[in-house]
């Protein structure tokens, strides 16, 4: 009786480890933020933007409401200035760093 309890736990422990390890949206966001933005932006809730003159990620919500920028996301980011690439993110991306977004408002 022992032994199958302790089987059973094992069993419910390997299938829920996979789950455990996957990042989530907020963490594929941040991923995706530090690999593209932070050369530029401020990427957290706290520190500066390295490049003067681009706004930290955590004060976009300030300027455009976070739900409503997945279209230029998708569409592309232009902003007319040379230093910032232009950005064609895929629904996958769009939805996390969206995510991230809301975490720093």
């Amino acid at each position: 009786m022992l032994q199958g309890a302790l089987r059973h736990s094992l069993i419910g422990l390997l299938l829920i480890t996979p789950a455990l390890a996957a990042p989530t949206a907020e963490q594929r966001g941040k991923a995706f933020a530090r690999a593209n933005c932070a050369r530029c932006h401020a990427i957290d809730r706290a520190s500066r933007s390295p490049l003067e003159g681009a706004p930290p990620l955590r004060m976009l919500h300030r300027r455009y409401p976070i739900e409503t920028l997945g279209e230029a996301l998708a569409e592309g980011i232009y902003t007319g200035h040379a230093d910032m690439p232009a950005f064609e993110l895929n629904p996958d991306q769009i939805h996390d760093l969206l995510s991230y977004l809301k975490t720093l408002e």
